[in-house]
């Protein structure tokens, strides 16, 4: 594998590509949120567009990509491109054969899966009914995409990161078209489904586009049980159960989201995607740009390379998330209320909405690093630590929904899983430095400490500054909220990276430090003498 190109390029483009999807989610979020509000129809999409997505997590992404990936760029490493070619053609095998059964299952028993994970549909026959055909419509999504996570994993370990990157933008073209076709269907949420299930196709095609101009495409061959196969199940099997865990707590807020009020789930989605603005521009950009090129640095025998370019990326993460976190928990009514508050969506669930927002907030910082943090493990191959600490993080999680999802409703989902993450990480970096596994240098103690202080002057200059802004966008049009918001974020911006870089240069620290280093070229694969040209 070539490693011409640096650590940082690579982020950029992650990043640069996951802020068109997010932008792009945005628009389609707001597309939503105007057409079905926070309606039962809303709720009954939502809870069909959710699903898939669980299992998705569960057998795809975050599970496949910490066995894959690494086994994928050891074989590489050591084997050359046509057996890590021929590794990827059996997984690709197994894959698909598991996914055309649990697709199969899925289709059967549609209905006693909707009883399982949304028992609070059964009080409303009509939300139920139009979940379940949705439902039917979504579930094929599954299939394509995990197919999808394989694709991009291969073209990740290749140092190929765009198409991956650029991916999820399809969905959201494809989730907006078919909402301005709405009125070819039954429904608009109908519609969005549909959206949804074609969004695999061209998420796919794409992938298998990208991977044939890299001269990396591989699809089936017989899956044999060699020492590579036995490492990548090894690694597979505990990281499932961890990311099951994790699921299991996704699951249960749609179990006891199903149970809330109509408007419930909606209001855990629309604060949700906006959460995960940072979360994926910054936390999973960094987490899916670092755990190759940490497994590449280890299986070269470069540990401290490796560990440098963990603490640039945590610091850049930082640096980044801060200002979002201080946004979430000041301002949350004003940026529901900016971005969502109209056609059918009210002030009532915008002020709903904004609760669930401040309570995701809280968890910011511990969600975006967990991804950097879970590297440490990952990239040695070691998948079971991660799966123990993600089980007992939910297990703490699921205690705590149980315990505040009646007095706080959505709110209190989003606070246990606020504390969940929080555990998570702490448990995980807690353990990875006892270890030897984690080294925090002075590049992140110092970049810590800057956006902390740019916190702490951000903090009052939205808090006091969110009434004139209210006041001077009153002054200039109708739309509020609107200006308001991109007044006071544009002030904020400014503020916030005024004092970020004077307190890293009062540190002695180049705001250029944070870009993680070069990656250095890769060995060359080992050649057979007598098959050289």
């Amino acid at each position: 594998m070539s490693g011409k190109g640096a650590l940082g390029r690579n982020l950029l483009s992650v990043g640069g590509f996951t802020l068109l999807s997010r932008f792009t989610g945005f628009l389609r979020d707001v597309m939503l949120g105007a057409i079905l509000g926070a309606s039962a129809l809303a709720d009954a999409f939502y809870i069909a567009f959710r699903l898939p997505n669980h299992f998705r997590a569960i057998f795809g992404e975050g599970a496949f990509n910490a066995a894959y990936v690494p086994a994928y760029s050891r074989v590489l490493e050591t084997g050359g491109k046509d057996e890590a070619k021929h590794f990827s053609a059996q997984i690709f095998t197994l894959l698909l054969a598991s996914q055309i059964v649990i697709l199969l299952l899925a289709l059967i028993f549609t209905r006693t899966l909707l009883e399982w994970l949304a028992p609070g549909l059964d009080k409303d026959p009509e939300k139920f009914a139009q979940a379940l055909t949705m439902t039917r419509i979504t579930f094929p999504y599954l299939l394509c995409v995990t197919l999808v996570t394989l694709f991009a994993g291969t073209l990740n370990a290749n140092g190929r990161f765009a198409a991956a990157a650029f991916a999820p933008v399809l969905l959201n073209l494809s989730i907006m078209g078919f909402l301005a076709l709405a009125f070819l269907f039954p429904n608009a949420g109908i519609a969005a489904a549909a959206g949804v299930l074609v969004a695999g196709a061209l998420e796919l095609w794409l992938m298998i586009e990208a991977s044939r101009r890299a001269g990396i495409l591989a699809f089936f061959a017989r899956p044999g049980w060699s020492d590579d196969i036995k490492k990548f199940f090894k690694a597979f099997l505990p990281a499932v159960i961890g990311s099951a865990g994790v699921q299991i707590a996704l699951f249960a807020d749609t179990i006891i989201g199903s149970m809330l009020p109509t408007g419930g789930i909606s209001s855990i989605y629309y604060a949700d995607r906006l959460y995960q603005l940072p979360v994926g521009v910054i936390g999973i950009a960094a987490g899916t740009v670092l755990l190759p090129e940490m497994s590449r640095r280890f299986a070269a025998g470069d540990t401290a390379g490796a560990l440098d370019a963990q603490n640039r990326t945590m610091a850049l993460t930082i640096a980044l998330a801060a200002p979002f976190f201080v946004a979430f928990l000041i301002i949350p009514e004003l940026i529901m209320r900016g971005v969502f508050m109209r056609g059918a969506f009210t002030a009532a669930d915008a002020a709903a909405a904004a609760r669930v927002l401040f309570a995701y907030g809280t968890g910011l910082f511990a969600i975006v690093l967990i991804r950097s943090a879970i590297a440490s493990f990952q990239a040695r191959g070691d998948t079971t630590t991660p799966m123990m600490i993600s089980l007992t993080a939910v297990a703490i999680n699921l205690a705590i929904k149980l315990l505040l999802f009646q007095p706080l409703g959505a709110q209190g989902l989003a606070i246990a899983t606020a504390v969940g993450a929080w555990i998570n990480f702490l448990l995980l970096v807690l353990l990875a430095t006892r270890r030897g596994e984690m080294q925090f240098n002075p590049v992140l103690k110092k970049t810590a400490v800057a956006a902390l202080a740019g916190c702490l002057v951000l903090a009052p200059v939205a808090w006091f500054g969110l009434a004139p802004a209210r006041n001077f966008a009153a002054s200039l049009s109708a739309h509020v909220d609107v200006i308001a918001l991109l007044l006071l974020g544009a002030l904020g911006a400014i503020v916030y990276f005024i004092v970020l870089f004077s307190a890293l240069y009062a540190q002695g620290l180049r705001p250029g430090s944070l870009r993680p280093p070069r990656a250095q070229a890769s060995p060359p694969a080992k050649v057979d003498p007598d098959q050289s040209p």
